[in-house]
């Protein structure tokens, strides 16, 4: 992931390029998938220890964006070399992967997208090909309970009911067949192997089968997971990376055949859904998709971060559904593992919302319209929802207006049976709200609307 922002659809593919799955499987998790709603994301890794961009700041051509808090070191090969390092000072000792899933499974969230290996290489499951991991006798925390860190998370998300997203990044800075020495480029020149696949068959070749080798230990050895979730779209045939991803799709669905792959930019099979970054589209997508975005302003952990307020949690999650995605929403654990308190008082104030509303969020579809100012719509069935998202500090009055052209017989508010009174105005429905709100000023009111 990058932390820069980028106004549009910064880091997804168009919809226009989507290629629906054939597979009937596939189809039909990908009809579960869009009934998700909210995944709780994940960025943890040797980065966290800096409260640095995560692994972008070892590239010079990123460094003018990624190395803004490098403020220790102006060479970037002594930096590099610190950098890489940071797995002989990893140490998260008060990691609890069950206090990570109580705190996702009672706000809401459905399942978990979580970092295995990001592009520094640093591998946070005990993998057999390379010893740039957790589990290796050089980090200190490969001695912990915890120390096959990828295993445990996956196994306290399953066990409160969450589905499972491994993250995984395609390019692999510590890869020898990656950045390779001695070749045209230098190691850290940029974000793409330091030589040509096409004229290095060999490396690239030895590469591939690296990553795939990697890719199928998850699919195997880690449990049941439902998406592999993977970043970095340089590499890809488009730009001369072909890692054979349809390839290793079919091995590892042999084994899951439930797997979604999320391919990230690339288009085309492998891609079943589309992934904008840190952005949230203007307007409706009609196809799978997903905005990841942070609770912070930064994917990974920063000891001076700004969190997001619940309203404004609340509010994302609702632009993000009445267009139809899904919400990725970022949570950076601490360098000792525990979740930073004021991102637990944000959650949990999207937690107490969608407790109380969650009927119009997990489950709905595009609504026609879907949205008009303040107010979005969803749907469920023949059952539409207004959800109305209110600025900081404007009380509800006697009447609220709802631009909803549609037929309505009966209009309640969603966490009450007692139906409201209304009327036909022009454009819309004129409700009288009941006294209980007025003057109140509630993060988004939803009102349930049937015909």
């Amino acid at each position: 992931m990058a932390d820069n922002i980028i106004n549009g659809m910064h880091g997804c593919s168009q919809e226009d390029q989507y290629v629906r799955p054939a597979d009937p499987v596939i189809q039909q998790r990908l009809e579960w998938f869009q009934d998700q709603k909210l995944a709780f994301m994940m960025h943890f890794g040797i980065y966290s220890e800096l409260g640095l961009c995560e692994s972008w700041p070892l590239s010079d051509e990123d460094a003018a964006w990624s190395r803004g808090g490098v403020d220790w070191e102006q060479d970037p090969a002594v930096f590099r070399s610190q950098y890489v390092n940071l797995n002989k000072s990893f140490n998260p000792i008060r990691l609890q992967p069950e206090v990570w899933a109580d705190v996702a499974a009672r706000n809401g969230f459905k399942y978990l997208i979580f970092t295995t290996k990001h592009h520094d290489g640093f591998c946070l499951f005990d993998t057999k090909y390379t010893d740039y991991k957790v589990t290796s006798p050089d980090c200190p925390f490969h001695t912990h309970r915890h120390a096959n860190i990828a295993k445990d998370v996956f196994d306290a998300f399953r066990a409160r009911g969450l589905g499972i997203a491994a993250y995984f990044s395609k390019p692999d800075w510590h890869c020898p067949w990656y950045w390779a020495e001695g070749m045209d480029r230098p190691v850290g020149a940029w974000r793409n192997p330091t030589y040509r696949p096409q004229e290095h068959p060999e490396l690239w070749n030895r590469f591939v089968e690296f990553t795939h080798n990697q890719l199928m230990e998850l699919v195997e050895d880690y449990g049941r997971i439902d998406i592999l979730w993977l970043d970095g779209g340089q590499v890809g045939p488009q730009n001369g990376q072909d890692i054979r991803l349809s390839e290793l799709m079919a091995r590892a669905r042999k084994v899951q055949p439930w797997l979604l792959s999320a391919d990230r930019t690339i288009g085309g099979e492998n891609e079943n859904y589309i992934t904008p970054e840190q952005s949230v589209p203007t307007g409706p997508i009609r196809v799978p998709w997903e905005s990841c975005i942070t609770v912070g302003t930064a994917f990974s952990y920063r000891f001076d971060e700004r969190y997001k307020t619940p309203r404004e949690l609340v509010h994302l999650l609702i632009d993000v559904v009445c267009r139809g995605g899904n919400l990725a929403l970022n949570v950076a654990p601490q360098p000792d593992g525990r979740l930073p308190a004021p991102a637990v008082r944000a959650v949990d104030g999207l937690g107490a919302w969608l407790r109380a509303n969650g009927e119009a969020i997990y489950g709905t579809r595009l609504a026609e319209p879907n949205e008009s100012g303040p107010v979005a719509f969803t749907k469920k069935g023949d059952v539409h929802y207004a959800l109305v998202r209110l600025p900081e500090g404007e009380p509800l009055r006697e009447t609220l207006f709802i631009p909803w052209p549609g037929e309505v017989s009966r209009l309640t508010l969603i966490d009450a049976e007692a139906p409201l009174r209304f009327e036909r105005a022009e454009g819309g429905l004129r409700i009288r709200l009941p006294e209980i709100l007025r003057g109140s000023n509630p993060l988004a009111p939803v009102f349930r609307m049937e015909k």
